[in-house]
């Protein structure tokens, strides 16, 4: 039997196609990892009660998978990069406050997938102080980095300052990193930290005069007086606390001019504030001026006293937060219209997060640190069409520990058997329903100092959640399902004795399972 030149060509092309589908089939997704900086789930609006609208998450919430019930491990900025990048409690990764310095000589995520063949970057923030290892390039702020005209260390050993709004530039900066590398042979894996919505809340100049100032409901629990929580009642994170010039935006011209609330105006950041307004170019000098200067004199004329002073300080705090939060927004949809006009969004895996939460008025507070929820929890998208059926939203109980294995199993690696988090790709892939864990783990090891939270540890579950400020001997038990806003401490209560036993016993078997030799003992 012979076959025609024609039916030997297009054999030869069905093979062929196969063989690219194959291929296809086959190649590895890249990763986008987009961490933000103090973003409060209730400023998206994908989450229930919340204040603002954020309809480019929302968008990127209902093509992936939404969590409501994601908390980090240890709510304060570095040490919750440390945690994503290795996989590991910050006890074990040795990162346990703002004032370490990350042992980069570790094994991280990032290694393991350059070892896999990844290119790998990290933009914006890093805030672990030491040299980034296992990375290809990256181009990172200075510590906290400024939102206006930042300077960026480069993986060439430049330091530039670039003209411009952090949040927009960095998003720039990975669409000319992800322009480079879409059509190598490599898959990119990108951490795409940004400065927003971080203190001193600082929004780009171009959203001034497209939001008006808003009025902002006080959380029914902003007056909180911390009765029967005593690890609360000695923290400096009051809204009304805050300082007037780098805060507030407000002038203080003259003494007699100092609001006086008891609070901050007397040891105010006047400085750091006044270099940054004055680094600002012309152009964006002006657009402050024009938007701030009529509060200001508004201010001045009107004086408000007691609530309504502390009703002031809470809208400008929201304001400027918001705004800032709404450049991120944006930037996730500028990003995600240039991966959807290259072709790159089906086969790239993105998740969408924040190193913790953040009090948004909620007890009178800004900032962070607690176990309480506004803090502990954070938002968390995950979105990959190749692989995650879109418009999902789960309350499993997961955690920022769990990021780095469900990377690696996403991109057909073996998780390290050092690492402590669990993959959540069956979760999302396969079975929502899969029998997943009861209880997580959470430990604040930073201490009194800076805003003075006391260290403490604690277990939650999915009603129930217990806390130790240990160096107080301060326990909080709350009931998530009868007081979510967490007033009312159940510890020590008739009726509470079994469940507490319960929650000391579970919290004692996590301190052994995460290895925790800096817990105090039960």
């Amino acid at each position: 039997m012979t076959i025609s030149t024609k039916s030997f060509l297009i054999l030869i092309f069905t093979a062929f196609l196969f063989s690219c589908q194959t291929e296809k089939k086959a190649k590895r997704p890249n990763v986008i990892f987009i961490m933000t900086d103090d973003h409060a789930k209730k400023a998206m609006s994908a989450y229930e009660g919340a204040v603002m609208q954020t309809p480019h998450l929302d968008q990127l919430a209902s093509e992936g998978v939404l969590f409501d019930r994601a908390y980090c491990t240890n709510s304060i900025c570095g040490p919750s990069r440390a945690v994503f990048l290795t996989g590991k409690f910050s006890h074990k990764n040795g990162f346990m406050s703002n004032h370490d310095t990350f042992n980069g000589d570790q094994a991280t995520l990032a290694k393991y997938l350059q070892t896999a063949g990844y290119h790998t970057s990290v933009l914006g923030k890093w805030h672990l102080v030491s040299k980034p290892q296992g990375f290809d390039e990256y181009k990172l702020l200075i510590g906290q980095g400024e939102y206006y005209n930042p300077r960026f260390v480069g993986s060439n050993g430049d330091t530039t300052k670039t003209e411009g709004y952090a949040t927009n530039l960095i998003t720039d900066m990975a669409i000319d990193v992800i322009d480079k590398q879409k059509d190598g042979e490599k898959p990119f894996f990108m951490m795409l930290h940004h400065k927003a919505p971080h203190r001193n809340w600082m929004p780009d100049s171009s959203y001034l005069k497209a939001y008006e100032e808003k009025h902002f409901d006080m959380p029914d629990n902003f007056f909180d007086n911390y009765e029967g929580r005593v690890g609360a009642q000695g923290q400096d994170m009051k809204v009304t606390d805050m300082y007037w010039s780098g805060d507030m935006k407000l002038p203080i011209f003259d003494k007699k001019d100092d609001p006086g609330t008891g609070g901050m105006a007397g040891n105010d950041r006047a400085g750091s504030w006044e270099r940054a307004y004055n680094d600002l170019k012309p152009d964006q000098k002006a657009a402050w001026d024009e938007y701030y200067q009529p509060i200001i004199e508004e201010f001045y004329k009107t004086k408000p006293k007691g609530k309504d002073l502390a009703q002031w300080m809470f809208n400008r705090y929201m304001n400027d937060y918001t705004k800032t939060v709404q450049s991120v927004d944006d930037n996730v949809g500028r990003l995600m219209e240039y991966l959807k006009k290259e072709g790159l969004d089906e086969n790239t895996l993105i998740i969408y997060t924040s190193d913790q939460g953040f009090y948004l008025g909620e007890h009178g507070w800004y900032d962070k640190r607690y176990m309480y929820e506004e803090s502990f929890g954070m938002p968390l998208v995950v979105r990959y069409p190749a692989g995650i059926k879109a418009g999902q939203k789960t309350s499993k109980l997961v955690q920022n520990l769990d990021l780095a294995p469900t990377i690696l199993d996403f991109v057909g690696e073996t998780v390290p058997a050092d690492m402590q988090g669990t993959s959540l790709k069956t979760m999302l892939t396969d079975n929502p329903d899969v029998d997943w864990q009861k209880s997580i783990y959470y430990h604040y090891y930073q201490g009194t100092g800076w805003h003075h939270v006391p260290r403490h540890n604690g277990v939650s579950t999915y009603r129930y959640k217990l806390m130790h400020f240990y160096d107080i001997d301060d326990w909080q038990l709350f009931d998530l399902e009868t007081d979510p806003n967490e007033m009312d401490n159940l510890y020590g209560k008739a009726g509470y004795e079994e469940i507490t036993e319960e929650l000391k016993n579970e919290l004692k078997r996590l301190v052994v399972k995460y290895d925790d030799d800096t817990a105090v003992s039960i």
